[in-house]
């Protein structure tokens, strides 16, 4: 029998050890003991599994639910149900939790505490799995836990009326595990875990934070969810991103894409069915996603997400999402994620405080505190966090076919003093800045995909001068297959926002992009941080009357298409958005009515067909041999020319006339050596009136080389620059 000491603390859930009390248990005398804790249940029996029959019943050892009693004439072990009479006059035969030893193996839990687990989201978490064969055979999930410093932990749920008597979990001692087999609970359950605290502060309930699905917020539960498989990506996948191929992203939200007209999300499910295929007609390469990971806060946009491992409820199921991602594919299209490492927010429900310490975070604020944000830094120094989050990593790239990981905000992982004052940071320990083990966290990340996922891409949002983010690892460097290139985006803006009687004082920041374009692998951004908190649309960033406004962005997206690095542009400006980005509506596609408007659509589509089409717009992007000026030096007259190149020696030329003067008979220095085009010909023009201009320039004209010196070259043209415009021209075959 139990001591009256035992039943309370298992009555209260604060017992050490369930598994010592609860289940079947041999006393001295070899006799079989059953206990179970049900707290509503107003009789239990025990039955033998493989026969059926009655064995016993357990008497009701205290009224708040503990029942035991002994099995006659047994002296060795068996398996058993209990058949379970419920308060409310419902009954059912129930597997026992406490019948059954460890499930997680010894090895899985070293490499854990060691923080080299590839995949530990096959480990932790709730993972469905069924037990014995035949009659035996019982479905369940076994729930585990990382929480070294709890003294007990609970899984509650709609399986046990969330009572956290009902299903205490078994301590595996130093690796800060704890795990238990549910029998019963199944895919879509409902659950939380139920931690005391060290100091015995029962904790507020906290979602799991392995959990590969959850409630819609503001419901705060995890759910149980069937682990998806492994999607490699295809041959052509892998072609498609590799260096070489032209990459045209499409970046959005995909909570204000498209809405309903009562103002509610289009499902994983129904964006498929039409977003891939609009993406895919105007030309882009790729969609990338902002976070979609579940997060507490819409206003967010899920930068500020607790759910690793949890696609949002908000656009339903994980395999939705899935399906969404092949339906991508289907159409050409490669899948982005934006995914965010670097922090997390506070609320009590989520990482905070998880087992009433500073676990996934640093303890120290100086550490673990953004004050940017109001969010908490993850400890990248404790192994069991640096696993966590190369485990997510691995898990979206490799479980949905993913194309790759945009990785948020990598400039404030690298430094202990991002926005930080003297006195506000703690050094390295070597007395620096750079925060080291989040450096070997990104490297580590950028090794397992490259291992883990060939094909795979990995893009960095870093917006300071840190070498070699695109290197790598074996040279030095973080990894990354690129690296959003910041300052080019920063500089061209400031630019493009002159009135062009004044852009001649500032003509370097429009070339000064390729003194370090060759230093990293760029992709050139003008992302959704461009277009909100008071920073207005691009369209509206244009100077001069309507008109030069729509001819200035048009200029600015073929200035950016024909220069080196990949493309992104935020959703809403492929059509020219005049306002600033709503997350809580969708897009003004009605907009696409306006002739300006749709004059943007159009060129934006004309651009990637044409990048697409030509290599040497995009074969050599991270090459200096594929780029070479003309003429970078005309401040005067605000106009930029040069050549772009592909390892086969095709060229493009281009031309970009930056003010609202047309000019006529300009006369063009073009590349002179054997084998040169001798007659040009225009292949694209922002200024033409399909797209909105003025439509002056040169049409169909065949612009024959003279061998009259220009721009320090032995030939040249002579064509139209339209105003405020981009050419494009191409050898005439």
């Amino acid at each position: 029998m139990l001591s009256e000491a035992q039943v309370h603390a298992l009555l209260e859930a604060r017992h050490g050890d369930p598994f010592a009390a609860l289940g079947l248990h041999a006393d001295a005398d070899g006799v079989l003991w059953v206990r179970a804790m049900l707290p509503g249940a107003t009789s239990v029996v025990v039955h033998d599994t493989a026969t059926g029959r009655r064995i016993a019943g357990l008497a009701l050892r205290d009224e708040r639910g503990l029942f035991e009693g002994t099995l006659p004439r047994r002296r060795q072990r068996f398996d058993y149900r209990l058949q379970v009479t419920w308060a409310d006059g419902q009954h059912g035969r129930y597997a026992d939790a406490y019948a059954h030893g460890p499930l997680i193996d010894d090895a899985d839990l070293h490499y854990l505490s060691e923080g080299t687990h590839l995949r530990p989201f096959e480990v932790l978490g709730a993972i469905p799995m069924r037990l014995g064969e035949g009659v035996y055979a019982v479905d369940g999930v076994r729930f585990a836990v990382w929480a070294p410093n709890a003294q007990r932990i609970s899984v509650v749920g709609s399986f046990n009326n969330w009572d956290g008597r009902r299903h205490p979990m078994r301590s595996r001692g130093a690796s800060g595990v704890w795990e238990l087999w549910v029998p019963h609970a199944a895919v879509g359950d409902a659950y939380h875990f139920e931690i005391v605290a060290a100091d015995g502060r029962l904790l507020p309930l906290k979602a799991d934070p392995y959990a590969r699905a959850c409630q819609l917020p503001p419901a705060q539960a995890s759910i149980v969810a069937p682990m998806p498989g492994r999607k490699p990506l295809s041959a052509e996948r892998a072609a498609a991103n590799a260096r070489g191929a032209p990459m045209s992203i499409y970046e959005l939200h995909a909570g204000s894409w498209r809405r309903h007209p009562d103002g509610s999300y289009h499902d994983w499910d129904m964006l498929a069915t039409s977003l891939p295929g609009y993406v895919a007609d105007l030309g882009f390469t790729h969609i990338e996603l902002l976070p979609i990971t579940e997060h507490p806060f819409s206003g967010s946009w899920g930068y500020q997400t607790l759910g690793q491992y949890a696609a949002t409820a908000r656009f339903g199921s994980p395999e939705g999402f899935s399906r969404f991602v092949d339906a991508c594919h289907a159409q050409g299209i490669g899948v982005l994620l934006d995914w965010v490492p670097a922090h997390f927010p506070s609320d009590a429900f989520g990482l905070a405080q998880f087992d009433g310490t500073a676990l996934y975070e640093y303890a120290d604020l100086r550490e673990g505190y953004h004050k940017d944000w109001n969010t908490l830094i993850f400890n990248f120094a404790r192994r069991e966090v640096r696993n966590f989050l190369a485990g997510s990593a691995l898990f979206w790239v490799e479980r949905f076919g993913l194309d790759g990981l945009r990785v948020d905000a990598v400039a404030s992982m690298l430094y202990r003093d991002y926005s930080r004052q003297p006195g506000e940071w703690v050094p390295n320990v070597h007395g620096g800045r750079e925060n080291l083990e989040a450096i070997s966290l990104l490297q580590r990340v950028n090794e397992i995909l490259g291992a883990e996922t060939p094909g795979a891409v990995t893009l960095a949002e870093e917006s300071t001068a840190f070498p070699k983010v695109s290197a790598p690892t074996w040279a030095g460097g973080l990894g990354f297959h690129y690296k959003w290139n910041m300052g080019w985006m920063h500089d061209t803006l400031a630019y493009m926002a002159q009135d062009p009687v004044h852009r001649r004082y500032h003509h370097h920041q429009m070339t000064f992009g390729l003194v370090y374009a060759y230093s990293e692998n760029f992709v050139l951004p003008l992302s959704h941080d461009e277009v909100v908190h008071g920073k207005g649309s691009l369209l509206s960033k244009m100077p001069g009357d309507e008109w030069q406004r729509f001819a200035n962005l048009r200029a600015y997206y073929g200035f950016m298409w024909a220069h080196p690095g990949k493309k992104l542009l935020f959703m809403g400006q492929e059509f020219a958005q005049p306002g600033e980005w709503n997350h809580e509506a969708e897009l003004p596609w009605g907009l696409l009515a306006d002739p300006k408007h749709a004059g943007v659509h159009a060129l934006l589509r004309d651009l990637n067909r044409l990048y697409r089409q030509r290599p040497a717009l995009h074969q050599l992007d991270t090459e200096s041999a594929g780029f070479e000026w003309i003429d970078a030096e005309d401040a005067d007259h605000s106009v930029y020319s040069w050549l772009r190149r592909d390892a086969a020696g095709q060229m493009v030329l281009v031309v970009c006339n930056l003010t609202p003067v047309p000019r006529e008979g300009w006369r063009l220095g073009v590349p002179d050596q054997a084998g040169s085009p001798a007659v040009w010909r225009e292949a694209l023009n922002t200024d033409s009136a399909h797209y909105g201009g003025s439509n002056l320039g040169n049409g169909a004209a065949r612009l024959a080389v003279q061998a009259v010196p220009a721009h320090g070259r032995a030939r040249s043209i002579v064509l139209t620059l339209p105003p405020l415009a981009t050419l494009y021209l191409t050898p005439d075959a």
